[in-house]
């Protein structure tokens, strides 16, 4: 593993980019993918959110592009970045536009904003295309996106955009790209559609698999609370009238159960942001812009903020409702604890749940502490409401300067 981004062979400009960023070391899926990818071959990497897999497969990008730099031609693009959600593209953009030349044209191609404008963006070509399947597909069809000239080819979260229903999506865009071409591919997990995917686009991919030495922070603290449906928003609103709860993502399995808690909780004099696939990216730049800022204090979620939102100092993630995908458990509450910090995971399970609750445990790696140490479904037939106590409070409570508050 290397010790630091000189040792990889990167161009002296990304070098430079790095260290203005205070990027100091490669993460272990840095090291790994990015000399392969160097060195032109395809590229197969499983590794969670918050690796640093964004970094490892634009660093040798950038690189390539750098150093066999030519001509766009109008309409076209040299490498084309696919990703799940539009806020995970926009993510992606701005990486590398934090890392490439200047002069180097990225444009994001995404659902929910106007066409116009991509189209406009794209007219002249492009170094970089990063964007969404079916906006990809759809200015495909119209020929303003043309992929005869893709060199680099990244699918990101592999496993997510089939989960989403892209497959026909992707498929399409896969068989417009040229045979000659370099492809990567990334997923969290590699279910067997994952790995058909996989054969099918990759050509004797290195496969390189950086998983954390645990399934979930050790700094997050998880607990659970039995609660039935009708009584969430009153022990939600309980839980939020503690002050150190102070930066809240709560998720919720639909989008109308999403406004339902928003709605809730701006009632009850919380600022509060909603986020899922009915808002329009404006709308959608908008919440994140109040919640990371701290003019508002929650954001309510679907999966869809699961991967690909990187919010700091989140301090507390709160599972209102169990994700549908064990898998998605950890990432929903990889939302806390990130760059050192320590943070909480609060989940709330109904009686009827206990068999999703052990799923999500398996996905996790761990055994969640019931809060107020009361029973459990599988030591009781009916468990009863479990209200947060002060000392509960305060053992969940994140750490601050390497303390826990009292």
């Amino acid at each position: 593993m290397s010790n630091d981004f000189a040792s990889l062979g990167l161009a002296e400009h990304l070098l430079r980019a790095l260290e203005t960023a205070r990027y100091a070391t490669p993460t272990p899926i840095q090291s790994a993918a990015i000399p392969p990818l160097l060195a032109g071959r395809d590229l197969l990497g499983i590794a969670q959110t918050g690796t640093g897999k964004t970094a490892a497969f634009a660093l040798p990008l950038l690189h390539r592009l750098h150093t066999t730099r030519t001509a766009t031609r109008p309409q076209s693009a040299h490498a084309l970045i696919l990703a799940p959600t539009r806020e995970l593209a926009l993510q992606i953009v701005d990486s590398l536009r934090m890392l490439a030349e200047p002069r180097t044209r990225i444009v994001a191609v995404i659902g929910g904003q106007g066409r116009f404008g991509q189209v406009q963006r794209l007219r002249p070509g492009a170094e970089i295309v990063v964007g969404t399947p079916g906006r990809i597909r759809d200015l495909m069809s119209t020929n303003e996106l043309r992929l005869d000239g893709v060199r680099h080819f990244v699918l990101d979260e592999a496993d997510r955009m089939l989960d989403l229903g892209f497959i026909r999506d992707i498929t399409h865009i896969a068989d417009a790209l040229p045979a000659a071409r370099q492809s990567a591919l990334f997923s969290a997990t590699m279910p067997a559609e994952v790995e058909k995917l996989a054969r099918a686009m990759l050509r004797d991919p290195e496969r390189v698999a950086v998983a954390p030495a645990e399934r979930v922070a050790p700094r997050i603290a998880q607990s659970v609370h039995f609660v039935p449906q009708a009584e969430r928003a009153r022990l939600l609103a309980e839980l939020l009238d503690d002050g150190s709860l102070s930066r809240v993502i709560v998720f919720t399995r639909t989008k109308r159960g999403a406004d339902r808690v928003a709605d809730a909780l701006t009632e009850a004099g919380h600022g509060v942001v909603a986020l899922h696939g009915n808002k329009s990216q404006p709308q959608r730049i908008k919440a994140l812009d109040r919640f990371r800022d701290g003019r508002a204090r929650v954001l309510v979620a679907t999966d869809i903020a699961a991967r690909g939102i990187d919010v700091a100092a989140v301090t507390h993630v709160i599972n209102y409702d169990l994700p549908a995908q064990p898998e998605d458990y950890v990432h929903r509450i990889g939302r806390t604890a990130r760059a050192g910090a320590s943070g909480a995971a609060i989940s709330f399970c109904d009686p009827n749940e206990a068999k999703a609750l052990r799923a999500i445990e398996r996905a996790a790696g761990t055994e969640i502490v019931v809060a107020g140490g009361a029973p459990e479904p599988r030591q009781q037939a009916r468990p009863e409401l479990v209200r947060p106590t002060p000392a509960h409070r305060a053992k969940f409570r994140p750490a601050r300067n390497g303390r826990r508050a009292a």
